[in-house]
């Protein structure tokens, strides 16, 4: 298989749809964390529970959702419980494995922005917010962060903290207490990221085919580094490419007839 046969976006979510084994519970974020979710469980975990804020647990949709709130995932959930007990007891009580999340801004220390670009009382943009983000990056047990790299995103300083990742590195996280044990992979579509031990800053682990340390420095807002063994990210398969095409081509055909 060559670069020419999937794109950058596709190897993406094919990369984070990995990191997911199969029986974990996984509280999933809209947008892409839920299109990879969701594909890992089409493919390598059938078993994987997926659980969204608005309070579906083991939600199997056969497209991706709109939002929390869209009734594909009640419809297809195990069961649905209130919105409190899923942070409360799910959440708060240690019941979740992996935090999948995205976000508009992320520094090196795996800091996410969801609020506002530019000033917060004159912002460039007005983004959704934090949702239930700020607690699943502090109370899952990990965290996986997809989201595209590029220098707009990738930044030396984020405009507002919205989720905690490493805060300034080092032991910074665990002198306030926090309980989750925070990022462990960056996944983009030029690489993927893991915190060096120590200091806790993301530094480069993986390089997706086709892509090379230049265009990722590029891509960076802040001096990226390399770790010391840096691996080829494996090329999706037909699979995982027939199955992740196949979920998006359903979803814009369901979306497009409830207009």
């Amino acid at each position: 298989m060559t670069i020419a046969d999937f794109t950058t976006n596709e190897m993406m979510t094919v990369a984070a749809a990995r990191m997911l084994k199969n029986g974990t519970v996984c509280f999933v974020g809209i947008g892409l964390p839920s299109q990879a979710a969701n594909l890992a469980r089409l493919t390598h975990a059938p078993e994987v529970v997926l659980i969204y804020e608005s309070g579906p647990i083991g939600t199997k949709p056969d497209v991706l959702p709109l939002s929390i709130g869209d009734g594909v995932l009640a419809d297809t959930a195990d069961t649905v419980v209130p919105t409190h007990e899923i942070f409360r007891y799910w959440l708060q009580g240690g019941h979740i494995d992996v935090g999948f999340l995205g976000g508009a801004q992320i520094d090196r220390f795996g800091n996410i922005n969801t609020t506002v670009i530019g000033d917060y009382n004159n912002p460039k943009v007005r983004l959704p917010g934090a949702g239930g983000a700020p607690e699943i990056a502090d109370q899952a047990g990990e965290v996986f962060v997809v989201m595209r790299q590029g220098p707009r995103s990738f930044v030396e300083k984020i405009d507002f903290l919205t989720s905690a990742g490493y805060l300034d590195g080092g032991d910074a996280r665990e002198k306030l207490g926090i309980e989750g044990k925070g990022p462990t992979r960056v996944i983009t579509d030029l690489c993927i990221l893991e915190p060096e031990q120590g200091s806790q800053e993301f530094v480069v682990t993986s390089i997706h085919h086709g892509i090379s340390r230049e265009q990722i420095s590029a891509a960076t807002g802040w001096g990226i580094r390399f770790a010391n063994e840096v691996i080829e990210t494996a090329a999706p398969t037909q699979e995982e490419l027939s199955t992740l095409r196949a979920l998006l081509a359903r979803t814009a055909e369901a979306h497009q007839k409830n207009k």
